[in-house]
């Protein structure tokens, strides 16, 4: 078994597949909907012995760094300044890169606005020390 990162993103990675408005916009039906999906796509993955771990990140944050000893931490927020900013993830542990494929492919069919699936980009990556690579 591998560990991999399925990554979401509010915004960055590759352009959409369809065009697709904020989930502030949707219908509260449309995001119970969406929000529905996912934890059946969690407990799916927990029945079949290939979850890990899964977390939502709110958009607000900020970067932090160190400054030197005895002085407070730098930070630079409360947004993050880049084209990439981290919606959630799961951590899977499957037996091979192309069941990871697979299931970013399953995760990319979630719902969104009239109940028509998002077609979300999402990001594979294999954690550190693991047997696969992207490449296979």
């Amino acid at each position: 078994m591998a560990k991999y990162l399925l990554l979401k993103h509010y915004r960055g990675g590759h352009a959409p597949a369809v065009e697709i408005p904020p989930m502030d916009q949707w219908t509260p039906a449309e995001v119970d909907a969406h929000m529905q999906f996912m934890h059946d796509f969690g407990a799916r993955l927990e029945k079949a012995g290939e979850f890990a771990d899964a977390q939502a990140l709110a958009p607000g944050g900020a970067f932090v760094r160190y400054d030197g000893e005895g002085r407070p931490p730098v930070t630079d927020g409360p947004f993050a300044e880049t084209k990439d900013l981290i919606a959630g993830w799961y951590v899977i542990d499957v037996e091979s890169w192309d069941r990871a494929v697979e299931l970013a492919g399953e995760l990319s069919a979630a719902p969104g606005p009239g109940g028509k699936p998002i077609f979300e980009w999402l990001e594979v990556r294999p954690f550190l020390g693991g047997s696969a690579t992207a490449t296979e």
